[in-house]
């Protein structure tokens, strides 16, 4: 069933502050093993979290058990604070109130929001991002450190992946960097910004670097379908291929990975200078529900770390090496000896795939386990991201045992659970893996 427009849709322009919340307390889903080759963070966190309680990445707490049902009722303090945003209140209080819990799902979008994207030109104010800016002389070297990717030669023209990860080598958050003036700028997950930005800053030390939230300061919107000449009317220029930045008075503008054979573009901005130029785009695109792009982003099979899957995934587990977000060159950094073993000893035997199920955005979680027909006893996967698709049902990424897609079916939350629809990726993975 298609539901309308949400009331907040028809709210006045504006974007949600992010309020600090305390550090996600997630499973640790890895055998403890010492990593000796680690930074201090990495070594730190690996002796915080020597609590393993299964060797199978996808062994979380299933649906009905205690873990499951607090998440569940975070989900629902914070559906409450969207509702009362809905009502009237200002959305930064409904983002002030949603921090500290899993970001809820958005509602479906309309099917004109849909068609907006795909069939003219759409803008989409994205709450559901926060952003980090890191600066100080040492702020790359800093970075350079920490992340799966490399910031010293993060160029002023490109944007780049990257992740954060355990000592484990398991993903505690996912990020677009870029360079912006005398900072390196993180896009991340609300959800898991301020606990994310708390534990980097537990690891300056005695680098030049400082970690601030620039999500109050800063509005994040995405553009998608045919949008180069309202984007043309505020900057001088267009970023021309994948990961390209530009940048003007108005921020900076990012190509994004194109979805259903549409172009994207991230625009990060001062949010007062952001905001003067939306009735000029209102002209001439359609605004949509951040949904919509949550759904553009799993077409373009590029998944996000959110908290309900927090430390759950080693980086090729998301393909996050085939989309360039991990640098296999570059030095240490938490968990980089786990990461490297798994790409140069042994198949890869767990990935990403494309999916759709049946079922609507509140019931079809990330986090949620996946069964295969053959053996419904234990898990074989799990939701990465998940958002309502247009033509019914809820597309999905999931990260999956490669042997489950050779034949059976696979079902979500239980061997009699609805049975996903598998669909092609937008790129190929190595034939090894």
């Amino acid at each position: 069933m298609t539901l309308g427009v949400s009331a907040s849709m028809n709210a006045p322009h504006d974007f949600a502050s992010v309020s600090a919340s305390g550090p996600h307390q997630g499973p640790d889903t890895e055998s403890s093993n010492a990593v000796s080759s680690n930074t201090a963070s990495g070594t730190a966190s690996g002796a915080a979290r020597d609590t393993s309680h299964a060797s199978d990445p996808s062994a979380i707490a299933a649906a009905g058990t205690p873990a499951a049902g607090a998440q569940a009722a975070g989900a629902q303090a914070a559906g409450s604070a969207v509702a009362g945003a809905a009502a009237g209140a200002p959305l930064a209080a409904a983002a002030s109130a949603q921090a500290a819990f899993p970001l809820t799902p958005l509602p479906r979008p309309g099917r004109d929001e849909f068609d907006a994207a795909l069939a003219r030109g759409a803008y989409m104010p994205l709450t559901q991002f926060g952003v980090i800016d890191v600066t100080g002389d040492d702020a790359a070297a800093f970075l350079h450190s920490q992340l799966t990717n490399d910031t010293q030669h993060l160029d002023a023209a490109s944007a780049r992946l990257a992740g954060y990860c355990t000592a484990k080598g398991r993903l505690l958050a996912s990020f677009l960097t870029w360079r912006a003036g005398d900072a390196i700028r993180l896009l991340v997950s609300r959800d898991v910004q301020a606990a994310v930005q708390k534990r980097l800053s537990m690891f300056v030390l005695r680098a030049k670097a400082k970690l601030a939230d620039a999500s109050g300061a800063l509005a994040v919107v995405g553009l998608a379908g045919d949008v180069r000449g309202a984007l043309s009317g505020v900057f001088d220029a267009l970023p021309d291929g994948v990961h390209v930045k530009v940048d003007g008075p108005a921020g900076s503008l990012i190509r994004v990975p194109d979805a259903a054979g549409r172009l994207r573009y991230l625009w990060i901005g001062p949010k007062a200078q952001v905001e003067a130029h939306l009735p000029a785009l209102d002209a001439k695109l359609a605004r949509a529900s951040a949904a919509v792009w949550d759904w553009l982003d799993i077409r373009a099979g590029e998944p996000r770390i959110t908290q309900r899957v927090a430390e759950q995934f080693v980086p090729q587990m998301i393909n996050f090496d085939v989309l360039g977000g991990v640098n296999f060159r570059k030095g240490c950094y938490p968990g980089q000896e786990v990461v490297a073993r798994s790409q140069y000893r042994g198949t890869i035997k767990r990935r990403t795939a494309l999916a759709n199920v049946a079922g609507e955005p509140e019931t079809v979680l990330a986090g949620s386990e996946l069964f295969h027909s053959d053996d419904p006893s234990q898990p074989c996967g799990m939701v990465v991201n998940a958002a309502a698709a247009p033509d019914g049902g809820v597309d999905m990424l999931v990260e999956i045992k490669l042997v489950a897609l050779e034949n059976g079916t696979v079902h979500l939350g239980g061997g009699e659970g609805p049975a996903l629809a598998f669909l092609p990726l937008p790129y190929a993975l190595p034939s090894d893996a």
